[in-house]
């Protein structure tokens, strides 16, 4: 009877072990996000993102919720990029000396044109259309 329980041991370990692997496969395949950056999932309908003044001239704002970055080069120039993370799809956290800041991996972003400025991200934030309309902003 102890061969049995023994081999009944090993074949339980080996599910065991199969079952961690998968899981850890799992993790690994959902950090990976989609690495669109939220192209994909692009806005459907217009947002209204509120008052344009909210976006300093020579700043970038973040609006976390929308998942979007604005910047605003010049007066009444708006430029708006996904805030979704191009390497893992995290949501961006912040913006600080014009550049978005990604709490998962360290990615760092350019707020003006969407490029990387620090990986581990290698592909830029995609544009989404942006345009001040009556003092507000809209996005999509």
């Amino acid at each position: 009877m102890s061969g049995q329980n023994a081999a009944r041991r090993t074949v339980l370990k080996g599910a065991a072990a199969l079952a961690g692997t998968a899981g850890a496969a799992a993790a690994l395949t959902a950090c990976s996000g989609g690495g669109d950056g939220g192209a994909s999932a692009a806005l459907s309908s217009p947002v209204d993102l509120g008052a344009a003044d909210a976006v300093p001239v020579g700043g970038a704002k973040l609006y976390r919720e929308q998942k979007l970055i604005v910047s605003c080069p010049a007066k009444g120039q708006y430029k708006a990029f996904s805030a979704t993370c191009t390497h893992a799809g995290c949501v961006l956290d912040k913006v600080e000396d014009g550049e978005g800041s990604c709490p998962c991996h360290g990615s760092r972003f350019d707020a003006a044109t969407g490029k990387v400025v620090q990986g581990p991200a290698a592909e830029p934030l995609p544009e989404v259309p942006v345009k001040a309309e009556g003092g507000k902003l809209i996005a999509g």
